[in-house]
């Protein structure tokens, strides 16, 4: 579908200012969005939700259901009535400027638990009976998450392949006596979720009351060691132990001789789509439920995928199979509806087929201003290549801050950005904010580290680092009354007050009436790297 011409900022939550060591969705969430507010932005985007494990990455969780407890916001809880301000208290000191996320997970593992305990033992009756009420809406997806979670914990965190053979297969008896024995941890992750999902409902509310639409995530792969998988392993490529045969990756290309093996188990589309793709449809209608906008991580992958053998060290020995195609956005559009909102991340490896599959659904692709200025006027990420039905981002969390990218740009690369954006490059993530905001494309996002102009140093994710990544944080009140006024005032300059019921326009995209030609390897889409 057509989004309304409108502008936002790209932030996740654990990047919020806060007490307790990385961002929630307390009252500093709600600030957020009143700056967005007085900033006259419309969009809010945000990385995956979701648990995450080993590494902290987001695009790599126990669920793709489940909500991260590590962003349940300690003082609304407390407000709720599921902890005392005695617990809050013992919170210790923790940097204000990045995630500790050893620290922070061992003190809110703590907190979280007697938050369950105290519910556990006297939870008010209307609480009770909004849980419950929870349970039973979300017990297609939380029986099993919050079984697989105390499962984990039952076994020090180990993967479910090294738990013993009956659970890892799942047979019914052992099943049933896993619920028995674990029914207090059960119930501890269901309350979780339920906290999880009660103050993230919350925000939204007043997200979308304050005229500000969330736009989310969704990784097209999931984890390996997933509620996902354990629970339903006939939609991957499984031996008859439950490892993979083959894994997710791309190939390799002039940024890796190796290509990027990533390890993610790859799904089985055929019996996928013999059951009318309904894990799919469960988990699009669960982002719908989450997100206003779901931006769909890889998307490629539904045209085409590079399959490489579970035991090959690199990508390099991979292949590309066929993805499942329109017959999967077909399935989406017959259970949730014609206009699917979706954003597309149609970057790396675009092929015909890719653009056609985009274009036959309306879907909206992306763009990256820091792909622009390598290869000349023919770059489809310069603006003048645009068609009015994309989204353009100065960056994403994969790439380098702006100020970063341009300082570490080739001198080539950083003449060619001075004189298309005829500015001196002293003001460099500005310039590509207003570019963006000025472009034809509907949607305009940037990164928060842009509006404040950060160097390397703020740079969220660097694509196959194991460690050290998602850290970043925003401190309080570093945003400021005059970014909120520079951003306002390029809202109403380049018409992106637009709010959620607003039509996009009906004329024809401008610019780009055939399909750009490839870029070169040197200004290939610097092929998404992934986690």
């Amino acid at each position: 579908m057509r989004f309304p011409r409108a502008s936002g900022l790209l932030l996740h939550p654990t990047c919020l200012p806060g007490r307790y060591g990385i961002g929630d969705l307390g009252a500093d969430a709600r600030g957020f969005v009143r700056f967005l507010g007085e900033a006259r932005q419309t969009l809010w985007q945000v990385l995956p939700l979701g648990p995450t494990g080993y590494g902290d990455s987001p695009y790599q969780c126990f669920s793709a259901f489940a909500g991260n407890p590590l962003l349940i916001s300690p003082d609304d809880a407390a407000e709720d009535g599921a902890l005392s301000h005695d617990d809050l208290r013992a919170a210790p000191e923790l940097p204000d400027d990045r995630v500790e996320f050893g620290r922070v997970i061992a003190f809110k593992a703590d907190l979280l638990a007697a938050a369950a305990a105290r519910f556990a033992g006297s939870a008010p009756a209307s609480l009770a009976a909004e849980y419950e009420a929870f349970r039973a809406a979300e017990a297609h997806w939380l029986d099993d998450y919050a079984l697989f979670m105390a499962l984990k914990d039952a076994h020090a965190g180990a993967p479910w392949p090294e738990w013993d053979r009956d659970l890892r297969r799942r047979a019914p008896s052992a099943v049933a006596r896993a619920r028995r024995d674990h029914a207090a941890a059960i119930a501890r992750q269901s309350f979780l979720q339920f906290l999880f999902f009660r103050q993230w409902r919350r925000l939204r509310a007043e997200a979308n009351a304050a005229g500000i639409r969330i736009v989310g995530d969704l990784p097209i792969f999931v984890a390996y060691d997933s509620a996902d998988v354990w629970a339903h392993p006939d939609l991957f490529f499984l031996d008859r132990d439950g490892r993979p045969t083959v894994v997710a990756g791309v190939p390799p290309d002039y940024f890796s001789e190796t290509g990027q093996r990533w390890g993610n188990p790859l799904y089985r589309w055929s019996v996928a789509e013999r059951d009318g793709f309904s894990w799919w449809i469960a988990r699009m209608r669960a982002a719908l439920d989450l997100f206003d906008v779901v931006r769909i991580d890889h998307f490629i992958g539904f045209a085409r995928y590079w399959e490489v053998p579970a035991d090959e060290e690199t990508a390099a020995g991979g292949r590309w199979c066929p993805g499942p195609g329109a017959a999967f956005f077909r399935a989406l559009r017959r259970a949730l509806g014609e206009d699917l909102p979706i954003i597309a991340e149609d970057l790396g490896a675009v092929t015909p087929a890719v653009e056609a599959l985009r274009d036959e659904f309306d879907l909206t692709g992306m763009k990256v201003l820091q792909f622009a200025f390598a290869g000349g006027a023919k770059n489809p990420f310069l603006p003048h290549r645009y068609g009015a039905n994309c989204a353009v981002y100065t960056g994403t969390h994969d790439n380098d801050t702006t100020v970063g990218w341009f300082r570490s740009a080739p001198a080539a690369e950083r003449s060619f950005a001075q004189r298309y954006l005829a500015r001196s490059g002293d003001d460099i993530a500005w310039d590509l904010i207003r570019a963006a905001m000025s472009s034809v494309a509907d949607t305009a996002i940037a990164p928060v580290q842009d509006v404040l102009a950060l160097g390397s140093e703020a740079r969220m994710n660097v694509p196959g680092r194991p460690e050290g990544n998602w850290s970043w944080r925003l401190r309080r009140d570093e945003l400021a009354p005059h970014h909120a006024a520079r951003l306002a005032e390029m809202a109403e300059q380049y018409d992106r007050l637009a709010t959620p019921d607003d039509e996009p326009d009906d004329e024809p995209p401008v610019g780009g009436a055939e399909a750009p030609p490839e870029p070169s390897d040197e200004a290939a889409v610097r092929d998404k790297e992934k986690n």
